[in-house]
C-alpha cells in the first residue's frame, strides 16, 4: 500500500542512477508519464547514440527499449523499468481501495455520532460566542447595555466595532466615537454631511447596538440606554435587481415601502438617502414626505441621512425632529473630515472635493466649480421651501405649480471670480486680477 509506494519511491532514484551507469548516459532522468507509466527520458544525441550502439552494460535487465521519440530527446524503458513501474501502478491501486474503505468507514461512525456532533458544535459555538464577548467586554471600550421598556435610545462615546478594529489593526487612527440620542422628544436624527464624513458608519454603528443589546452582549460605547425594539429596519447602500427587472431607484422604494407600512413606535429605522436614485425635485418631495410620515404616523425611532439640505427646514416644524451634522473644517484650502457627530446643518456638500480626493482630472474639477457658482447663484433668488409651496405643504392637495422664481443678475465681481483660476495665475497676474476686480466693484457701487 502506501508505505510500498514510499519505498518504491527510493527504488526510481537507485534504478535511474543504475541505468546511468549501464547506458553511459549523465544526463538520463526517470519521469512519470500519464500514458506510459515511468519512462527513462534522454537528450536527443543520447538517444540516438544508444540506438545505434548500446554499450555492454545494457543488456538483460537494462536492456534498453525505445517508446517515443521526441523533438529534443528520446523515452525508454527496460526490464527493470518495467517491472518497478508495475508494482508502483499496483501499490497505488491497493492504496486507493483502503482510503476507500478508511472514509467509508469514518463516514459510518460519524452519521452514527451525528446528534452528539451537533450537540456538541452548538456547545462550542455558544462557548466561543461567550467567550469572545468576554474577551471584548474586559478590552475596555464596552459597556453593559441599560435594557427598558420605554422608546429610549441614549448611546454615549458609540463606536463602530468592525471599523474600530480595522483602524487600529492597520494603525490608521483612532476611531471617532458619537453620542446618539433618539429619546422621546428628540425621536428623528436627520444627519447631513458629505460623502466620506462617516454619515453611513454611524448608521450602522447605531442599528448594530440594537442587535448586540438584544443578544445579551456588551456594546462599544461608554454608556448605552436602550429601549426594547421590535423591528430593525435599514435602508442603507444601493443596488439593482436585474433578475427582477427592477431599477436601483426601485429597489429603494420598494424597501422605504416596507418600512412605512410595517414600522411602529418601538422601531428603529435608519434611511440613508431616500430619494437619490431619481430626479433631484422627485427625490427631494419623495425625502420630505416619507420624514413626515415617520414622524407623524410611524412615530418610530430613526436616523435619516441625506444630502437634501432643504429638508432641514421641517427642523422648525416637527417638533421631534433633531438635526445633526458630520463635522467637517477646512485648512490650508483642503477640507478635513473630522467625523464627530455635532448638532446642526451642513453647511456644503464637498462634492466636488469628494471627487478630486478620488483623481478627478482636474479640468473637470475647474469647469463643475464654475457651473456650481453658476447654480449656486441662482438658487439665492429662489424662494425658501416653506409650508406655502405647494409641493411641500403637509395639508395643501392642490397640484398647481408654486410661484415663479425670481430671476437673479450675477455681480459682475462674482462673475470674474467664477471665471478665475487662482492655481495657474502667476503674482504680476494675481495683483492685475485684485486691481481688476477693485474697478468692478466701484464701478458697480458708482452705477447703484
Amino acid at each position: 500500500g502506501l508505505a510500498e509506494i514510499e519505498l518504491q519511491g527510493g527504488a526510481i532514484a537507485a534504478l535511474q542512477l543504475d541505468l546511468c551507469q549501464a547506458w553511459g548516459v549523465a544526463a538520463l532522468k526517470i519521469r512519470h508519464h500519464q500514458q506510459f507509466g515511468y519512462l527513462a527520458e534522454l537528450p536527443a544525441a543520447a538517444g540516438e547514440k544508444l540506438l545505434r550502439d548500446a554499450p555492454p552494460k545494457a543488456s538483460g535487465e537494462f536492456a534498453p527499449i525505445h517508446r517515443q521519440t521526441m523533438a529534443n530527446g528520446h523515452r525508454f524503458t527496460c526490464a527493470a523499468l518495467a517491472g518497478l513501474d508495475r508494482r508502483l501502478a499496483d501499490a497505488a491501486e491497493q492504496a486507493a481501495r483502503r482510503e476507500k474503505l478508511i472514509t467509508r468507514h469514518l463516514r459510518d461512525l460519524c452519521l452514527a455520532a451525528a446528534a452528539g456532533i451537533t450537540r456538541a458544535a452548538e456547545a462550542l459555538a455558544e462557548i466561543d460566542i461567550h467567550a469572545a464577548s468576554a474577551e471584548l467586554a474586559s478590552s475596555g471600550g464596552w459597556c453593559r447595555p441599560e435594557l427598558t421598556e420605554r422608546p429610549d435610545f441614549a448611546i454615549a462615546g458609540g463606536r463602530h466595532p468592525v471599523v474600530a478594529a480595522a483602524l487600529a489593526r492597520n494603525r490608521s487612527g483612532a476611531f471617532v466615537p458619537n453620542d446618539c440620542d433618539l429619546s422621546p422628544g428628540r425621536r428623528i436624527c436627520l444627519l447631513t454631511g458629505p460623502n466620506m464624513a462617516g454619515k453611513s458608519t454611524f448608521l450602522r454603528q447605531n442599528a448594530l447596538f440594537v442587535v448586540l443589546a438584544q443578544a445579551g452582549l456588551f456594546v462599544p460605547a461608554e454608556t448605552a440606554r436602550l429601549g426594547l425594539t421590535d423591528r430593525l429596519f435599514s435602508r442603507v447602500g444601493a443596488a439593482d435587481d436585474i433578475a427582477g427587472g427592477r431599477s436601483t431607484f426601485m429597489v429603494e422604494m420598494a424597501e422605504t415601502a416596507a418600512i412605512l407600512n410595517l414600522a411602529g413606535p418601538r422601531s428603529l429605522v435608519v434611511l440613508d438617502e431616500v430619494g437619490r436614485g431619481t430626479a433631484t425635485w422627485d427625490g427631494l418631495a419623495i425625502a420630505w414626505a416619507v420624514l413626515e410620515a415617520l414622524h407623524d404616523r410611524t412615530r418610530c425611532r430613526t436616523i435619516f441621512a441625506t444630502h437634501f439640505h432643504e429638508l432641514t427646514a421641517l427642523a422648525g416644524k416637527l417638533p421631534e425632529l433633531v438635526p445633526a451634522t458630520m463635522r467637517v473644517r477646512e485648512w490650508k484650502g483642503e477640507v478635513v473630515f473630522l467625523h464627530a457627530v455635532g448638532p446642526g446643518t451642513a453647511e456644503k456638500s464637498w462634492g466636488i472635493h469628494v471627487a478630486k480626493l478620488a483623481g478627478v482630472p482636474r479640468a473637470v474639477l475647474q469647469r463643475a466649480g464654475q457651473v456650481l457658482n453658476s447654480l449656486e447663484a441662482r438658487a439665492r433668488g429662489l424662494d425658501p421651501l416653506s409650508d406655502e409651496l405647494p409641493l411641500f405643504s403637509r395639508t395643501s392637495s392642490d397640484p398647481s405649480p408654486g410661484p415663479a422664481p425670481v430671476a437673479v443678475e450675477q455681480h459682475p465681481v462674482l462673475e470674474a471670480l467664477s471665471a478665475l483660476d487662482p492655481d495657474s495665475l502667476s503674482p504680476r497676474e494675481a495683483q492685475e486680477m485684485i486691481y481688476r476686480l477693485r474697478s468692478l466693484m466701484d464701478g458697480a457701487v458708482n452705477g447703484a
